[in-house]
C-alpha cells in the first residue's frame, strides 16, 4: 500500500518541483513570495492532480494479473512454505 501512496505523492510534486528548477534556472528567486503567485499555485496543482489521475489509471490498468488467471495460495509442501502465485 505505501508503493502506490508513494507514487502518487512523486507525480503530485513532479510540476511544483519544475518550476522551481525553473524558478532557479532563470534567476527569478525560489523562495521569493511573488514568484509563486495564486494563480501559477493553482495551475500547478490541476497539472499535478492531472498527473494523479492519470497515474493511478495507468497503474491500475497496466499492473496485477492478467485477466483469466488463477491464483494459487500459500501452501505447505513437505513442510516448507511455498509462496501463493498467479498461474
Amino acid at each position: 500500500m505505501i508503493r502506490p501512496v508513494a507514487i502518487a505523492l512523486v507525480l503530485f510534486c513532479i510540476p511544483f518541483a519544475l518550476y522551481a528548477v525553473y524558478l532557479w534556472a532563470s534567476r527569478s528567486g525560489v523562495l521569493d513570495m511573488s514568484s509563486w503567485r495564486l494563480q501559477v499555485l493553482a495551475w500547478l496543482t490541476i497539472g499535478a492532480l492531472c498527473l494523479v489521475i492519470a497515474g493511478v489509471f495507468l497503474t491500475a490498468e497496466f499492473s496485477g494479473a492478467p485477466p483469466h488467471s488463477a491464483y494459487v495460495p500459500a501452501h505447505m509442501e513437505n513442510g516448507r512454505l511455498i509462496p501463493g502465485v498467479q498461474r
